[in-house]
């Protein structure tokens, strides 16, 4: 029997009799067949590996009409194309010797087209729009997250597992040992982590992988997503990236460490220029600093996220960009040469990694069709100007609200360049419902404060 480490490791394509190989070897019983709807939700319909030859031949259907964002039930019939790179056995699903396996799929229309409301496949047309520039984008995401406990029912609570702080280490950090099966699954995976460290709020966590490109790490923010909750569950813990679960301290952000290459080398360095950053890296800084706001409602797609985005609990809120100060927007890390990237701070990780990235890929290229310069970087903590000081240095800030948010979203061509006109459609209306259902709800807080007072 071959060995086998659940992907390949030497950056070259699977063959479909690799695969039907490994599924022998390894006794493989499902496939599942896995993708996102457009609020990056993991989907997935599983089949039984005697019918991998359907898969790999994109030959299974699915019905459009059922799935957030998709097809009208007179139009439903669509077609999995699966990844045959993305091929991977889950190591959380095996049991008695019996394994199951996934293969990333984007959707595709009855036609052979590729569907325009599939998350995937609207990143690669906008990868399309870099590669006709002569780019191509890279991104290190660091998605945080909180572990909490479980009732005695086996009900999810708001109960932090430890009260630890940043860095620290055991018995005050309880996370070690959930974080350190976590990093051995996803090594198992083929992922190349970089740091695994107990954040600033209780019971907050984060795992760093290297960095990738645009779509490889959208996939790969897909997967750590499921594995995080799934090696959690087998710790008797709820894994959330929800981005603000407890009042009164940190949320839990995913910081984006964005570079753009061309001709192989890295595009936003330049020895010689100022702050040795190029032309193209400002232009991008740019755009970026012009239309985050209208990117807000994507990077940031739930009510919740804006709780987040408060000043006070080191959220970056301000529209500025810095060499080190982390109280900017946008941050400039000390590496140069082919490290050179630009850190933008605001996403959270309950957005879609394929729309996200999709729409910072567009703020930067529209910064560079266009040549936007952007203000002079600023180093004073903005946490501490008053809005006076603000004002006069004409520093901006982020939507406050998912209203807020949509109403720049939906003025924006960027934004709807980034995500294509269905798309874009169907997440306006949805994220609307979503706000409406917010803003009429009754909350505890509100029956706390009036109910007995009026």
């Amino acid at each position: 029997m071959t060995e086998f480490t659940h992907v390949r490791l030497d950056g070259k394509k699977f063959t479909e009799k690799e695969i039907k190989e490994i599924i022998k070897e390894q006794n493989v019983k499902f496939i599942k067949l896995q993708f996102v709807d457009i609020n990056g939700q993991v989907k997935n319909m599983s089949i039984p590996s005697e019918h991998i030859d359907k898969a790999l031949n994109n030959e299974i259907m699915l019905d459009g009409s059922s799935i957030k964002g998709f097809r009208s039930i007179e139009t439903s019939d669509m077609f999995f194309h699966p990844d045959i790179n993305s091929f991977q056995i889950l190591p959380w699903r095996g049991t008695n010797g019996v394994n199951s396996a996934r293969l990333i799929c984007d959707i595709y229309n009855a036609d052979g087209t590729p569907f325009e409301g599939c998350p995937r496949c609207n990143l690669k047309r906008v990868m399309q729009e870099a590669e006709k520039m002569g780019f191509s984008m890279n991104i290190g995401p660091e998605a945080e997250f909180f572990l909490f406990s479980k009732d005695k029912d086996g009900n999810v609570t708001t109960n932090t597992q430890d009260s630890a702080g940043y860095y620290d280490v055991g018995p005050e950090d309880l996370g070690e040992d959930v974080r350190s099966d976590i990093v051995l699954t996803l090594q198992d995976m083929g992922f190349d982590i970089e740091a695994s460290h107990h954040e600033v709020a209780d019971g907050q966590h984060e795992i760093d992988f290297r960095y990738a490109d645009i779509l490889t790490a959208a996939d790969n923010v897909t997967t750590f997503r499921i594995a995080v909750k799934a090696i959690a569950a087998k710790h008797n813990l709820h894994a959330t990236f929800m981005p603000k679960p407890i009042f009164g301290i940190n949320g839990s952000g995913m910081h984006c460490n964005v570079s753009l290459f061309k001709d192989g080398k890295n595009a936003f360095y330049d020895e010689k220029g100022e702050y040795q950053l190029s032309d193209t890296a400002k232009y991008a800084i740019g755009g970026m600093l012009k239309h985050v706001k209208s990117i807000t409602a994507i990077t940031n797609p739930v009510v919740n996220s804006y709780k987040r985005l408060v000043p006070g609990y080191e959220a970056p809120v301000y529209l500025a960009w810095s060499l080190a100060n982390r109280s900017a927007l946008l941050r400039v890390p000390a590496k140069r040469g082919v490290s050179t990237r630009v850190e933008l701070r605001s996403p959270d990780p309950a957005c879609n990694p394929y729309l996200a990235f999709a729409a910072i890929l567009e703020t930067c290229l529209d910064g560079i069709r266009n040549q936007i310069d952007p203000p002079a970087p600023v180093e004073s903590n903005i946490y501490k100007l008053t809005s006076k000081e603000r004002k006069k240095q004409r520093i901006d800030a982020l939507p406050g609200s998912l209203a807020e948010a949509l109403d720049s979203m939906d003025k924006s061509l960027v934004a709807k360049a980034a995500l294509g006109e269905h798309i874009f459609k169907e997440f306006m209306t949805a994220k609307k419902k979503e706000w409406d259902s917010f803003r009429t709800f009754v909350s505890q807080w509100e029956l706390d404060r009036y109910l007995e007072r009026y």
